[in-house]
């Protein structure tokens, strides 16, 4: 079945010929701005990209939506779209491996005192004596268990780490994983864990996840790791926990606002640890994004089912 795509400003127009190479017959048009892209959805019955209310208004035939994200901001799923039977699709798993290490690096980081010692290597401070984490003795709790999740419960079990994990629909423990529970568990498991890391999506459930009432359910002795989404933890309430020894520290990719100020308490706290949301960099993106786009074109081309089909009312 030939279709029409049309490719949104805010994506790579350089796709447009591979489309047309995996799907011939497929008409691809590439916008360059919203004008055009304004005349090009009225008939189209698939876009890649982000499609703001006055476009969706103008689709007549539009049954399949790609996002490019993983995990759109808020805002993207608008009630009109969620509303709409348009399919969407997102870019989920493609990060897995990059975050998984991400994470990892953090957890080292703090098990063997980098936070304490790299602000000393700063001010030439020889100073040995920084509490470390014995990681065979340690329990590391996932907080979303999607792809992300699962690879980074692997990575953690093959350091001894006792990992355990909430997520509202996976059904089976990944490998490394010791116990899976729905979030209704979250408040009671946030006690027992060295390591509490955020590896679930912004949700309307997931948004202010981690605020100070949960933050002091956690071991004074624990860390905060965050590579998700920064709506998940409210930063006003982690930068209090911090200073009253709630939790030992933090470590953050992301944040409620993006660039984090540079006048924000957090960057001169002792324990934190700090990268500028650049967890999911490194290499094959581009190519990942390319494979996930073109196989969902030749499946909707021969009417099959959809790859990382999206749950619109819960944003992922």
């Amino acid at each position: 079945m030939s279709f029409k795509m049309v490719l949104l400003p805010s994506v790579s127009h350089a796709l447009a010929d591979r489309v047309r190479e995996a799907v011939p017959g497929a008409d691809v048009v590439a916008c360059a701005d919203l004008d055009q892209a304004a005349m090009a959805i009225v008939d189209a019955d698939a876009a890649f990209g982000t499609l703001p209310p006055e476009l969706l208004a103008r689709a007549t035939r539009l049954r399949w939506l790609q996002a490019p994200m993983a995990g759109p901001p808020a805002g993207w799923y608008y009630p009109e779209l969620v509303a709409h039977p348009v399919v969407v699709t997102n870019m989920r798993e493609i990060f897995n491996d990059h975050l998984g290490a991400h994470i990892l690096a953090f957890v080292l980081a703090f098990a063997r005192g980098l936070h304490v010692y790299l602000p000393q290597q700063t001010r030439g401070e020889w100073r040995p004596g920084a509490e470390l984490v014995h990681l065979p003795e340690a329990t590391a709790l996932l907080v979303g268990v999607g792809g992300i999740g699962a690879e980074t419960a692997r990575l953690l079990a093959a350091f001894g780490i006792r990992v355990l994990g909430v997520d509202p629909r996976r059904t089976e423990a990944p490998e490394g994983m010791a116990e899976l529970h729905r979030p209704e568990a979250l408040d009671s498991l946030l006690p027992h864990a060295d390591f509490v890391i955020l590896t679930a999506p912004e949700t309307p459930e997931t948004q202010r996840l981690l605020d100070r009432e949960r933050l002091r359910r956690m071991k004074p002795s624990a860390y905060l790791i965050n590579i998700s989404r920064g709506a998940l933890v409210v930063l006003d309430d982690l930068v209090a926990a911090l200073e009253t020894g709630e939790i030992a520290g933090a470590a953050l990719d992301v944040y409620e606002v993006e660039p984090l100020p540079a006048d924000h308490p957090l960057w001169t706290m002792p324990g934190v640890l700090l990268t500028p949301h650049v967890g999911g960099e490194g290499p094959y993106l581009d190519e990942r994004r390319a494979e996930v786009l073109l196989d969902n074109c030749r499946r909707f081309a021969a009417g099959e089912p959809l790859r990382n089909v999206v749950d619109k009312h819960h944003w992922f």
